[in-house]
């Protein structure tokens, strides 16, 4: 008797022919019921590790207030504002006090005789202030103010890059947790297909080889069901890290997203983003500061003032006495020193006035991008849920069908239903593209309703 080898069942056909014994059906049977059973052990472990339904919402307000990105570039900002005021302030004034000795035979000689005379020894007071040349105060304290600008636009594109972080990972998760529900339900259609492949196995209609098919495939799904969910774990330690949260944190499941469509032409969102994305403003706001570092530049060529006062402490045979002194620098130096700084304050101004059409033409960019798989995802999904899902899943049936009366074979069924498969995972993941594109968008064009949009 020759036998198979390489699967799952061996035996010998019916009256005498190659076949199958009572004891490898039985077996057939078991490893059915056994695959099955798995199959809703999965299903319920799934439903019960759904400890709660998450709310884009209720993560976005979560993440804009907890964010230690979003804390750092706040303080940052905070800190900046300090700066202003000590801009605008004078320069401490100086303070002297000193002696002076008359002659060398005593170190201290005041109110007595050196040589047979009265030493004229004297203790020494002094104050002086700095004084600016007039505008360059106002200048400094220009700069700083538009610096501490450019900072606090810098902290609303953190916050505003975070609300588009967690609507991306919301968006992959709902992704990968929708992915395992279409393999449980598509284990579903493989075991109507095992099962016909196991009765025209019983009847001498079929090979062994074909129900080992049927089988491979569904444990081909579970292999793709433990990656989703190792997906999972992934996305909710990223999700964790930008809610704030400990990476440990339990999360539960997203709720299905709104499949609205964006009310938005390009034109409108590029010409948004010019007047409203932080990253913009923020480059605009250090054009400002360079172009007042250029007028302190050109000021430097003026000297600062120092005006100060002294008093003199004498011994009684001698009057106190006091003075008045004002000092400048003389920049004579203008050519080597001044005039360069001028030069490169001016080389500064260009760059960031380059740097913020730089800044325009890349957000420009990212617009058409974004909003091309928008579009895009939009028309691929129409023709997945209009066209391709509806046909393949007639093709299979239709196939299926023709399988169990012996006029398909089960390569070709099996291709339908995988072809079917494969349709469905990238409507989902359309269906995500086409979200996590419109949170690009929106993040671009400053659209928010968790209050980091611009006013």
């Amino acid at each position: 008797m020759r036998k198979r080898k390489g699967g799952i069942f061996r035996g010998q056909r019916p009256g005498g022919k190659q076949g199958r014994s009572s004891h490898s059906f039985r077996r057939t049977f078991l490893a059915r019921i056994g695959l099955s059973l798995l199959f809703l052990l999965l299903q319920v472990a799934h439903a019960v590790a759904a400890e709660e339904t998450l709310k884009l919402p209720e993560l976005i307000r979560e993440a804009l207030k907890n964010n230690p990105e979003i804390h750092v570039a706040e303080a940052r900002a905070s800190g900046s504002a300090h700066k202003i005021p000590q801009a605008t302030s004078l320069a401490d004034p100086m303070v002297m006090v000193g002696y002076e000795n008359e002659g060398t035979d005593s170190f201290y000689t005041f109110d007595r005789e050196t040589k047979g005379m009265t030493a004229d020894s004297r203790w020494m007071f002094s104050l002086s202030q700095l004084f600016p040349y007039p505008g360059k105060l106002a200048l400094k304290g220009e700069m700083a103010t538009h610096d501490a600008e450019s900072l606090k636009a810098m902290a609303d594109a953190t916050r505003l890059a975070t609300e588009v972080r967690v609507k991306e990972l919301y968006h992959d998760l709902f992704l990968a947790y929708t992915n395992i529900d279409l393999l449980t339900d598509q284990a579903a259609l493989f075991s109507r297909l095992e099962d016909a492949a196991v009765a025209r196995y019983a009847a001498g209609m079929a090979q062994q080889q074909e129900v080992w098919m049927a089988q491979t495939e569904k444990y081909m799904l579970l292999e793709r069901e433990e990656m989703e969910k190792q997906k999972i774990q992934s996305l909710k330690s990223m999700l964790n890290a930008a809610l704030g949260r400990d990476a440990l944190s339990s999360l539960g499941r997203p709720e299905k997203p709104e499949n609205a469509i964006s009310p938005y032409r390009l034109d409108e969102l590029i010409q948004r983003s010019h007047d409203r994305y932080p990253m913009i403003k923020s480059r605009e706001r250090m054009v400002s500061a360079a172009e007042a570092k250029v007028g302190m530049a050109k000021k430097e060529f003026y000297p600062d003032f120092t005006i100060g006062t002294s008093y003199f402490v004498r011994g009684p045979q001698f009057p106190d006495m006091w003075n008045l002194t004002a000092t400048m620098n003389v920049p004579i130096f203008y050519k080597t020193k001044q005039r360069e700084g001028v030069l490169e304050a001016e080389a500064a101004l260009l760059e960031t006035r380059r740097n913020v059409e730089a800044t325009k033409l890349m957000a420009s960019s990212a617009l058409r991008d974004n909003y091309a798989m928008l579009k895009s995802a939009e028309n691929l999904m129409a023709l997945y849920r209009e066209g391709l899902i509806p046909k393949a899943y007639q093709g299979f049936e239709l196939a299926l069908a023709g399988y169990v009366t012996g006029k398909v074979e089960a390569i070709t069924t099996i291709t339908r239903l995988k072809a079917l498969i494969d349709y469905e995972f990238f409507y989902w993941k359309q269906f995500a593209d086409r979200l996590k594109a419109t949170a690009r968008l929106e993040g671009l064009a400053a659209i928010t309703d968790y209050g980091v949009d611009a006013k």
